[in-house]
């Protein structure tokens, strides 16, 4: 069984469409103590919530703790996208994932950040891998979810589903680059 940590309902849905049709169980996990303000929290959360709904698909709310974040990422606040605070975002959520897993039994983890084009597939197959080290009955699946023609078809199910489509990843510290 699969617990896949989801950033937002555009970057999952096509995603989610492929392990359907692949036979892949999933269950979804919202956290993401990285968006700021809360209200854009509330309405990225909302909207994939909306959406797993109506698919059917188990949706799995982490506490929302940005203050948490804000420890892991201090003194990177001014890298640049792809730069090393992403790294450190990326170990936080995908580490708690991993936790969830392992207590839940489910046997692997995988992130619907490798789907975007303005992340490193590197830097998150590292902090995967990083994750799931404590964890020896939990994987990393890191699957490149661009390839296949799953990025034409998050831009069609986007627009399909009238999803809210943001500019940023949630970062305050990315919000104006």
């Amino acid at each position: 069984m699969l617990l896949l940590h989801a950033c937002c309902a555009p970057c999952s849905a096509a995603i989610l469409e492929w392990l359907h049709a692949n036979c892949v169980p999933v269950t979804l996990f919202f956290f993401n103590p990285n968006i700021a303000p809360p209200e854009e929290y509330e309405r990225r959360k909302g909207e994939l919530k909306r959406y797993a709904h109506a698919l059917g698909i188990d949706f799995i709310d982490g506490d929302y703790d940005h203050e948490r974040w804000l420890d892991a990422v201090r003194g990177l606040e001014n890298q640049p996208e792809r730069g090393s605070r992403c790294l450190e975002c990326f170990k936080l959520r995908l580490r708690t994932t991993a936790q969830l897993a392992d207590t839940h039994g489910f046997t692997q983890i995988a992130t619907t950040l490798a789907s975007s084009r303005w992340k490193s597939l590197e830097q998150i197959a590292a902090a995967g891998q990083w994750a799931v080290e404590p964890f020896p009955n939990v994987r990393f699946w890191a699957k490149n979810w661009r390839k296949d023609g799953l990025s034409e078809r998050r831009r069609i199910l986007l627009q399909e589903n009238n999803f809210y489509n943001q500019t940023y990843c949630g970062c305050e510290f990315s919000q104006n680059l």
